[in-house]
């Protein structure tokens, strides 16, 4: 079992979100919620420290690249991006940017439990891509 961490998921869609926390409840961490990429770039500030950012790439007025960008030297931790419009190009930006993994949506359950595992049990920030 994992230490206890929190995680903050950064979705638009609120249906989205409440599929996630109910997948990842059974691994006892905490989980905050953040709707838009704003949100969670207060709920960065406000809560640290946040262990893993779950983003959605694409929300209104700050999709997850911009999160990315502006919490960059900020903030260490991994995070694992997701898109339901991915293409090859988003997918190069997001590795670029560090991402620990890229997930398509839908996502598969069994997936993004196990990259949260592994995100959460063996991240070191030395290995980050620059």
């Amino acid at each position: 079992m994992l230490p206890t961490r929190r995680i903050l998921i950064a979705d638009d869609d609120l249906e989205v979100r409440r599929g996630v926390v109910d997948l990842l409840t059974p691994l006892g961490q905490e989980i905050l919620q953040a709707e838009s990429g704003l949100e969670a770039l207060n709920l960065l500030s406000e809560r640290a420290p946040i262990h893993l950012l779950l983003l959605d790439m694409h929300m209104p007025g700050c999709g997850g690249l911009e999160v990315i960008d502006r919490i960059r030297g900020r903030f260490e931790m991994p995070f694992i991006c997701y898109s339901g419009s991915a293409t090859r190009e988003l997918e190069s930006q997001v590795r670029a940017a560090g991402a620990f993994a890229f997930l398509h949506k839908p996502v598969q359950p069994d997936r993004l439990r196990a990259e949260v595992v592994r995100a959460l049990g063996g991240w070191d920030p030395s290995s980050r891509p620059k």
